[in-house]
This record gives C-alpha cells, sequence and structure tokens, in this order.
C-alpha cells in the first residue's frame, strides 16, 4: 500500500487547473476556469474547475469531485493508479507502507509480471519491424490483412520469431527470474530446458483498462493440426481472463462519448473497426461473458450492442450472456453480421460508413431475438414450448429496477403475443420469479438484518420528531432528517475550514479542541453515515495528536466519502442555520471571519437536538411506568433534562418558546 507520507506529498503538490486542464480545454473566467465537460456532449461550455477550493463541477450532467475522483472518473483508473500516476507526473518516489509479507510478496511478484510483459511487448514490437524475418513474416501477415502499420503500432503487435529459445536468450540477458517467465506462458520447459512459447506467432498483447500489459494472445501464422490456431497467456496474479475485454483500454474514452459499447469475438475485429473509425469496440476473445466483463462495460456505458457471426454458433454465443446482462441492468442489442463474414471482414467489405448504418438499423432487441430463435427451435413440441415460456419469463423478471417497470410490461406484452398465451398468466409466472428470487435474497440477508436490528437503534423518524412546549411539530410538512443532515454537514465543513483556527486566546485552543471538549460524541449525534465516517476518522486523528485538513478527505481513498466532502465544500451557507435563527432567535453569520458564530451555532444545535431527543424519550418511558417509583424518576430526568436545555439556550440567548 501508499504510504501516507507520499500520498501527503502527492496532495501538496496537486494543482487541479494543471490536471484537467491536460484532458479539457479550459478558460479563465472570474476566479475560475470553464470548458466542456468530458463526461457528456454539450455545445456551451458549463463545465467549471475551481482552483481555491480544489474541485470540478458541472452544471450540464452535474457531475463533481476533485482531481483524483475527476482521474477516476475520466481515465476509469482505481483510487491507487490515480495516485501513482500523479506521482509519476510530479516526480514524488512512491513510499510503500507496511504491509505483511504475503501482501508484499503478492505485490512484488505483480510487479515483477508487469515488467517482464512490458518488455515482452517491446520486444516482439522491435522484432517485427527491425528484424529481416519479422518484416517477412509478422509485419507482412499484417499488411495482408489489411492493416496499416499506424494501427499496428497503436496496438503494439509484434512477433516472436521461429527460434527454439531466442525470446528465452533475450530475458535470460537481462536477468529475469525464469519462474516469473513461466508464470507469464512467454516460456515453457520442453526437454528439460526453457524454450520460447510463442515462437513463429503474430503476438497480440492485452491491455487492462489503463493500458498496462496484463498478457499475451498468440496466433500460428502457418496450417497445423498439431498446434492450436492461438495460444493465450495462462492466468496468473496480474490477468484473470474473465476480467478481461480485449480492446478496452483503446475503447474507453469513445464508450464513454457514444454511450455505447460494440462487443465483438476475436482481436482482428476490434483491430478492423479501430483502423475504420469505429473505437467504441471491445472483443470477448471467444468465451462466454462474464459478470465482471460486464460490470466493466457497465463503467463506461450501460448500452451493450453484440456483433456476431450469423451462422448459428455465433447465435448461440450471443444467447450465453443475455441473462447476466440483464441483471446488470444493461440495454442489450444484437446486430448479426450476414453469414459468412464477420465484422473484421464485413467493414472491410463496405466501409465504415456503411458498417455504422447496417448496426443502426439491424440491431434487435435481445430478449425479442432470443425468444425468436427459441421458437424456431421448439416448432410445435409443446414440451419444448412450456420450457420457453419458463425461461422468457423468468429473463423478463430479472428486468427489476424500478425505472424499468415500463420496459418490464412492454416486454410482457410482447412477449405473450408471440407466444400466444394469455398476457396476465405471463405477468403471473414473471412475478412469481420476482417473488422466488427475493425471498431467496430475503433468507441470505435475514442473518445480518437481525445482527444489525440488535445493535442499531430506531431510526430518528421513528423515535421522535422533535417538539416545542406546546407539542406542536417543528414545521409541520418539512422534511427533518434532511435538515438535521445539513446541520451535521454544516458541522464537518467547520472542522475541515477551521479545525486548526484558535478559538479562544485565554484558554489557547482551536475549533477542533473546543468540539471535542463538549460534553457530547457528536460522531453519535450524527444520523447521517457518512458524516458518522468523516467525524470517526478525525477524530482518531485528532487524539493522535494530528488535524486533518479538507485535503486529507477531499482525495480520500473511499470515494463516496471524497465526493461528499467536495459537496460539503461546495455549499454555500447552510440553510438549516437561517431556520435556526428564525426558530429560535439566534443570530448567525456567515464567512470565513464568521466560524466563531458557526461553530457555536452549529454544536449547539446537535446538542440541543440531542436533549429534546431524550426528553421525548424520557415521556415515552413515563407513560410507560407502571409504580410510582419509576414516574418519580422519570419526573426527576424530565426536569434535570430540561435544566440543560434551558442552560444550553440561555448561554446563546434563546428564547425557549412557551
Amino acid at each position: 500500500m501508499i504510504s501516507q507520507n507520499t500520498i501527503q506529498q502527492i496532495l501538496n503538490r496537486i494543482d487541479i487547473v494543471e490536471i484537467v486542464g491536460s484532458f479539457v480545454k479550459l478558460k479563465k473566467r472570474g476566479a475560475n476556469y470553464l470548458g466542456l465537460c468530458p463526461f457528456h456532449n454539450e455545445k456551451s461550455p458549463s463545465f467549471t474547475v475551481s482552483g481555491s477550493k480544489e474541485i470540478y463541477k458541472c452544471f450540464g450532467c452535474g457531475k463533481s469531485g476533485n482531481t483524483i475522483n475527476f482521474l477516476m472518473e475520466h481515465e476509469k483508473y482505481s483510487y491507487v493508479e490515480a495516485l501513482r500516476w500523479l506521482a509519476q507526473k510530479y516526480g514524488v518516489e512512491i513510499e510503500e507502507r507496511e504491509v505483511s509479507p504475503e501482501v508484499k510478496a503478492q505485490q512484488q511478484l505483480a510487479d515483477s509480471l508487469f515488467i517482464i510483459n512490458n518488455f515482452a511487448r517491446d520486444y516482439f514490437v522491435q522484432t517485427m519491424f527491425d528484424t529481416e524475418e519479422g518484416q517477412n513474416v509478422g509485419l507482412s501477415y499484417f499488411e495482408e490483412r489489411g492493416f496499416s502499420e499506424e494501427i499496428v503500432r497503436k496496438f503494439q503487435l509484434g512477433y516472436s520469431l521461429d527460434k527454439r529459445d531466442a525470446f528465452v536468450k533475450a530475458a535470460q540477458a537481462k536477468g529475469y527470474n525464469q519462474e516469473y517467465l513461466l508464470k507469464t506462458g512467454l516460456i515453457a520447459i520442453r526437454n528439460e530446458l526453457p524454450q520460447d512459447n510463442y515462437r513463429g506467432r503474430v503476438i497480440f498483447p492485452i491491455h487492462n483498462q489503463s493500458g498496462k500489459v496484463l498478457g499475451f494472445g498468440a496466433r500460428i501464422l502457418v496450417k497445423s493440426d498439431r498446434a492450436p490456431k492461438y495460444i493465450n497467456s495462462p492466468e496468473n496474479d496480474i490477468y484473470v481472463k474473465s476480467k478481461v475485454l480485449y480492446g478496452t483500454y483503446f475503447a474507453r474514452h469513445s464508450i464513454d462519448r457514444l454511450d455505447e459499447c460494440l462487443l465483438v469475438e476475436g482481436y482482428t475485429d476490434v483491430i478492423s473497426l479501430h483502423q475504420a473509425g469505429i473505437e467504441n469496440v471491445v472483443a470477448s476473445s471467444g468465451t462466454s461473458l462474464t459478470t465482471d466483463q460486464l460490470r466493466l462495460i457497465k463503467k463506461y456505458t450501460n448500452n451493450l450492442t453484440i456483433l456476431y457471426d450469423g451462422d448459428n454458433a455465433g447465435v448461440k454465443a450471443a444467447l450465453r450472456g443475455l441473462d447476466m446482462a440483464i441483471e446488470e441492468g444493461l440495454n442489450v442489442k444484437l446486430a448479426l453480421i450476414p453469414d459468412k463474414e464477420d465484422p473484421d471482414s464485413y467493414v472491410r467489405k463496405i466501409g465504415a460508413e456503411a458498417f455504422r448504418n447496417f448496426i443502426a438499423e439491424n440491431k434487435q432487441d435481445f430478449i425479442l431475438f432470443k425468444l425468436q430463435v427459441s421458437l424456431r427451435e421448439a416448432g410445435n413440441d409443446p414440451t419444448k414450448k412450456s420450457q420457453l415460456v419458463n425461461e422468457i419469463a423468468e429473463t423478463i423478471s430479472r428486468i427489476d429496477k424500478v425505472e424499468d417497470f415500463t420496459k418490464q410490461q412492454d416486454y410482457i406484452r410482447q412477449c405473450s403475443q408471440l407466444l400466444k398465451i394469455d398476457e396476465q398468466g405471463m405477468v403471473t409466472l414473471v412475478n412469481k420469479y420476482i417473488r422466488d428470487r427475493l425471498i431467496k435474497q430475503q433468507q441470505q440477508q435475514n442473518k445480518k438484518q437481525q445482527e444489525q436490528s440488535s445493535e442499531e437503534g430506531p431510526s430518528p423518524e421513528e423515535m421522535y420528531p422533535e417538539y416545542f412546549e406546546d407539542g406542536s411539530p417543528i414545521d409541520s410538512g418539512d422534511n427533518l432528517f434532511n435538515r438535521d443532515e445539513k446541520q451535521e454537514r454544516e458541522l464537518v465543513k467547520i472542522l475541515l475550514r477551521f479545525g486548526d483556527k484558535p478559538f479562544s486566546e485565554e484558554e489557547n485552543n482551536t475549533v477542533a479542541d473546543y468540539i471535542f471538549h463538549l460534553p457530547y460524541d457528536f460522531e453519535s449525534l450524527a444520523d447521517s453515515e457518512i458524516v458518522k465516517k468523516i467525524l470517526r476518522e478525525y477524530k482518531v486523528k485528532y487524539d493522535e495528536g494530528q488535524l486533518l485538513d479538507k485535503k486529507w478527505f477531499l482525495y480520500h481513498q473511499d470515494d463516496d466519502i471524497a465526493r461528499n466532502v467536495a459537496q460539503i465544500l461546495e455549499d454555500k451557507e447552510a440553510d438549516l442555520s437561517a431556520n435556526w435563527k428564525e426558530r429560535f432567535e439566534i443570530s448567525t453569520v456567515y464567512g470565513d471571519n464568521a466560524y466563531l458564530k458557526d461553530t457555536i451555532s452549529t454544536t449547539n444545535y446537535l446538542m440541543l437536538r440531542k436533549i429534546k431527543k431524550l426528553i421525548v424519550e424520557n415521556q415515552q418511558e413515563m407513560e410507560k411506568a407502571e409504580d410510582l417509583d419509576a414516574q418519580l424518576k422519570c419526573v426527576e430526568m424530565h426536569q434535570h433534562l430540561k435544566q440543560l436545555e434551558v442552560a444550553l439556550t440561555q448561554e446563546i440567548g434563546t428564547v425557549i418558546f412557551k
């Protein structure tokens, strides 16, 4: 893991305008910078970057965040990958945090495999372009396929010499560990000697979404009954085939921009379409789609169009991932390439524009396509038709998002017509599958919910509302929880912006000192889980003698924390504070120079809220009391709580309503 010291060095160097400006053309507009949003298509700029607040926000699509969040969103990096990218840009040497020997060994192994793969990629590229055999065999093959040198270099295609140990010797000369070379699949042991595994083959590097080489696909160029057409890297610590789609690194921006992913079967299909200018395409490499691959697509778009050969094998391959894709919430279409063609040959045959038009005009709804194909196979067999009805009903039942209700009803209507069955009967069957799945999920969750319910009290809405002295609810019809949460978030903003500022010169304490020495635990007072998380982490570091600033949370590894802090710091003022003044006649002032009054106002609001909750709870206990002693204890508690309330409100001049 990257050490906190390294992370802090990176955060100290970050310039959000510089980083975002390397991806988006920005123009200065007042104190901020303005540009066209990279996350949605727009003609008028609504994407704003604030250097002082270190956040970006698009007022068109609503996306916002910090520098690291931008890299994660735009480049689809993980948090750690974004940090490493920034470290490299700013020349920060990465210091790894102390981890267990097992974890450290895994990290070192993964790093070693990436280094070897990078060396192998460069070796195969150089071999193809700089050797006679590479040019005559490898490069000639790609030229015959119609690939330009530009596209060959873009995808880093290469060639392995048809010699027993040419690569082995090159790797040994670099001192690479033989055990690691075997793990990558680049070499194999035959007759007790290391030999090149891909000799005489063209090489297709397989990249992850950030461009690192995970493994290779190697295609043989001569017909052979003994050797497979393709050899792929074996699965290892960095390459898991079920989690990878070929071409993702080169397609990610286009998929994001066009809001559609085209899925094909093979490497050359991807490369041909890219060369034709159709770049929103990835390949499953001939395997059945997996949940991890579908979720990888969903990071970029909800719209998946599968392009497969029109033969029977292609049709069956297309249908295998249907239910998983539907369950992941993807809108799935299918376009079958004409028989005896594949995307590679067809785009070269008809050209890019005609290919785009063909896809647009011929893509079919996946569920209806599956039904039509299955109906043809079932024929007049009543058993097969009954089985088909159940299969289609189960597939439709997986469309379970509220916003997709209309889509689900349309499928029920259309499928009922095609199957020639009663529509209400199909509705009943779909609901049965939904109910069965929900029951199964509920059974799995029951144990966890029971454990949680024993630890958590009732929700604020269940436990109270807050009452004035006359018993009438505050702001009837208003959302009490939302209003309270705004004040909780205001407390977070005060700590992040002013925690290290002086609160009292006489006592020589800071704002954080004042807050954490009040007789209430604000983490336990908070209803918002995200506020609880932030306060908990801030308090832990405070107890260790460290005051965290806004950068710590603005660039937090927990994306939920980072996004919420960006929103909290973006707020001009807490709406609740104005209501606080109106209801309790407390004068509140906003702005950097009024943080003392803001601190007192916010903390007192939260403490008073807690006291009022306790008063309501005590009143409920009094009603349940069965004897005089219990009632007297409740009366004493009520008096004590009212004294606390009066003392607190008098301290800040609040008028208690009678």
